[in-house]
C-alpha cells in the first residue's frame, strides 16, 4: 500500500504554524509574563482608541490619519487639526492605528515629566525620526541618544555658560543692518523674511565666527545665499520625511542630496579654519607662548575644536547647534511683532518699558528687569510654541502615570518600541490648565502663573535646551532695538495667523507691516 505524503507547500505551512505556536508559547511565558506582572503592579488600563482611527470596519491598513494629515499641511491647518482630534475625544491621551503603526498621542503634563526626566532613560529620539535628521545634520546633540547625546552635551554646554552673558555688541551689528534693511517711509515689509535673515546672520557668526551677512544689503556671498538657500529647503524635506513616518524614505526628491552636500561643503569650509586654529594654539602651546587675549571676540567653532578635532563631529555640532540657535529665535520674533501690530495695547505697554531705557541700548541685566517684555514672550510661546510638537520612543517595557481606562485617569502600559508623540501647541491652549481665557494672548497671565510641565516651549528634564538663554536674550535685544528706532506699527495683512511647519514653525503669509520711524 502506497504511503501518502503532504504536498510540499502544506508541510511548509504545517511547519512555519507549529515555529509559530511554539514562538508564541515561548513569549507568553517570558515577555508576556513579565509584562502582565507590570501592568497588574502598577494598575494600568488599556488606552483609550479614537473610535475614528480604529483599523476595523474603515480603517484597514491604517491609512485614515495620513489622508487626513497631508490635506491639513497643505492646507496649514496641521496643529489646529491635532488639536481637534483631542477636543473630540474629550481626553488627554489617545491611541490610534497609523499604517500598521500603535502610536499614542498625548497632552498630559504628568506623562512629559515621566518621559522627559522621571524615567528619562527609558526613552529615545526613535530611530525613524533620527533617521530622517541624519543625512543634513549628521550625530549631533539633537539627533543622537545615550552616551553619545551626554557626550555632545557634555562637549557644548561650557560654551552656553559663557555665552549667557549674551554678547551685545555682536548682536548690535547684525540689528543695526536690520533695521536700516526695514523701511523707513512706512511701506510695507515682511518682518519675518528679515527676521530669518538676521538669526542666520548672527548665528553663523557665532558659530563660525564669519558671518553669512545675508542683511548686508547686496554684500552677501553667492556661496552663502546658496547655503542659506539650501539649508532652508533641506530642513522643509527632512520634516517631511520625518512626519510621513514609513513612506518618508520614498518622497525625498533628488533635489535634497544636492542640497545637503552644499550645505557640508560651506560648512566644512569653517571647520577646516578651526582645525588650523587649533593647530596653531597647539604649536604656541608647545612653545610656550600662549596667552589669551583680553576682550577677544568669542567663537564657538574655536571652543568646539578644543573639544575634538572630528571634521565629520565638528560640522554635525555646528548644524545642530544652527539649527536651534536660528530658526527657533526667528520664528519667535515673527510671532511676537505679528501680535504687537494687532494689539495697540500689548505695543502701548511694551513702548512704555523700552522708553524706560531713554534710548540707550540695554544691558544684559535691563533686559533680565523688563518683565513686561518677558512676558510678552513666554505668551507668545505657549500660544506659539516655535516646536509645536515632538515624540519619544521607549526603550523598554514602562509605564506612564496618566491616560489608562475609559476616563483616562489609570496608569498605562507602553511596550518597548512604542511611540508616544505630544502636541504642545494643543497643551498650551487647554482651558484645563490655562483657564477659560487660554486661547486669548494675555501677557498679564504671567504676573501669577508658575507652570511646571504643561509650559514646555524649551522641551524639559537632562534634554532642555541648552542654548534657552541665548535665544531669549537676541529675541528681546533684537524688539527693544526696533522699537527705539520705530514708534508704531501697522498691521498689512488681515489674515488670521496660519502655521508654515518645517523642523520649526514659523508664519504662513509673514509677518507683514508696515514701521513708523522714531
Amino acid at each position: 500500500m502506497a504511503s501518502f505524503e503532504l504536498p510540499s507547500f502544506l508541510q511548509v505551512l504545517l511547519g512555519s504554524a507549529s515555529l509559530y505556536i511554539i514562538y508564541y508559547i515561548y513569549w507568553e511565558l517570558t515577555t508576556g509574563a513579565t509584562r502582565r506582572a507590570i501592568i497588574k503592579k502598577h494598575g494600568c488600563k488599556p488606552i483609550k482608541s479614537d473610535p475614528h482611527f480604529q483599523y476595523f470596519p474603515n480603517n484597514i491598513f491604517g491609512y485614515k490619519s495620513l489622508v487626513e494629515n497631508f490635506p491639513a499641511l497643505k492646507q496649514h491647518k496641521f496643529m489646529e487639526l491635532i488639536r481637534s482630534r483631542f477636543l473630540r475625544n474629550g481626553q488627554t491621551t489617545m491611541h490610534q492605528k497609523v499604517l500598521f503603526t500603535d502610536l499614542i498621542q498625548t497632552i498630559e503634563p504628568e506623562n512629559l515629566k515621566t518621559m522627559l526626566a522621571l524615567n528619562f532613560k527609558d526613552w529615545s529620539l526613535g530611530e525613524r525620526r533620527t533617521s530622517a535628521f541624519i543625512p543634513l545634520l549628521g550625530y549631533g546633540i539633537f539627533t543622537t541618544d545615550g552616551a553619545a547625546w551626554q557626550h555632545s552635551r557634555e562637549m557644548l554646554r561650557p560654551n552656553f555658560v559663557r555665552s549667557q552673558v549674551g554678547d551685545l555688541a555682536t548682536f548690535e551689528i547684525h540689528v543695526d543692518q536690520l533695521i536700516k534693511a526695514v523701511p523707513h517711509d512706512g511701506s510695507t515689509v515682511d518682518l519675518q523674511d528679515l527676521f530669518f535673515q538676521l538669526t542666520m546672520d548672527s548665528a553663523t557668526e557665532f558659530l563660525f565666527g564669519e558671518s553669512t551677512n545675508c542683511l548686508g544689503q547686496g554684500t552677501t556671498s553667492e556661496s552663502s545665499a546658496m547655503f542659506a538657500e539650501c539649508w532652508n529647503r533641506g530642513q522643509e524635506t527632512v520634516a517631511q520625511t520625518a512626519r510621513s513616518g514609513r513612506l518618508g524614505e520614498w518622497l525625498v526628491k533628488p533635489q535634497f542630496k544636492k542640497d545637503v552636500k552644499l550645505v557640508h561643503e560651506f560648512v566644512d569650509r569653517f571647520v577646516s579654519k578651526g582645525l588650523e586654529h587649533r593647530k596653531n594654539l597647539l604649536d604656541l602651546e608647545k612653545a610656550g607662548a600662549v596667552k589669551e587675549e583680553e576682550g577677544e571676540r568669542y567663537i564657538f567653532l574655536h571652543e568646539l575644536v578644543k573639544q575634538t578635532s572630528d571634521p565629520v563631529q565638528i560640522r554635525s555640532e555646528l548644524l545642530n547647534i544652527l539649527l536651534a540657535g536660528r530658526d527657533t529665535t526667528a520664528s519667535l520674533l515673527s510671532d511676537m511683532w505679528f501680535i504687537l501690530a494687532r494689539r495697540p495695547d500689548i505695543w502701548k505697554k511694551l513702548r512704555a518699558e523700552v522708553d524706560a531705557l531713554g534710548g540707550e541700548r540695554p544691558t544684559f541685566q535691563q533686559i533680565k528687569d523688563m518683565k513686561y517684555l518677558r512676558w510678552v514672550i513666554n505668551e507668545c510661546l505657549r500660544l506659539y510654541p516655535v516646536v509645536p510638537g515632538n515624540g519619544r520612543t521607549a526603550v523598554v517595557d514602562t509605564v506612564l502615570p496618566v491616560g489608562g481606562g475609559e476616563d483616562g485617569k489609570s496608569p498605562m502600559f507602553i511596550a518597548k518600541g512604542q511611540t508616544v508623540q505630544w502636541s504642545l501647541f494643543t497643551m498650551h491652549r487647554c482651558k484645563e490648565l490655562y483657564g477659560e481665557d487660554a486661547l486669548d494672548f494675555k501677557p498679564e497671565r504671567w504676573e501669577k502663573i508658575r507652570p511646571g510641565w504643561e509650559y514646555l516651549p524649551f522641551n524639559g528634564g537632562p534634554r532642555i535646551c541648552i542654548g534657552q538663554q541665548f535665544a531669549l536674550t537676541e529675541a528681546s535685544y533684537t524688539t527693544i532695538r526696533l522699537m527705539q528706532e520705530f514708534k508704531d506699527i501697522e498691521s498689512r495683512d488681515p489674515r488670521p495667523w496660519a502655521e508654515w511647519i518645517t523642523l520649526t514653525c514659523a508664519i504662513e503669509q509673514g509677518t507683514i507691516v508696515g514701521l513708523t520711524p522714531a
